[in-house]
């Protein structure tokens, strides 16, 4: 898969992965891997590029001593998520018609 195509779907999934609830790196990775493979250490650029940008905020919560770092969806993530749901509506249609004309002549 491209590079980049696969970095847009990346962003949007963690976006939509925190819609529902806040959440730390290994709790993300969980919810994320339902959907597709990621490896946890992969997960934290996609975090940190996303914080960056202003999509995500962090705090930190104790957690059996430690200090464990959230991350919440922000209005400008929200924002960039209903974007990026164009965009992937319109590359599903492409997908569809790639996909119907190669089963069609298969």
């Amino acid at each position: 898969m491209d590079a980049q195509l696969k970095k847009g779907l990346l962003d949007s999934l963690v976006l939509a992965a925190l819609l529902e609830e806040d959440g730390y790196g290994y709790s993300l990775s969980e919810r994320i891997g339902q959907v597709v493979s990621i490896a946890e250490t992969a997960l934290y650029p996609v975090l940190r590029r996303l914080e960056e940008q202003g999509s995500l905020s962090t705090y930190a919560v104790e957690h059996g001593g430690r200090l464990r770092k959230y991350y919440r969806i922000t209005p400008e993530g929200r924002a960039r998520l209903l974007e990026g749901a164009d965009e992937l509506r319109e590359l599903r249609k492409l997908i569809d018609g790639i996909l119907e004309e190669v089963e069609g002549n298969g």
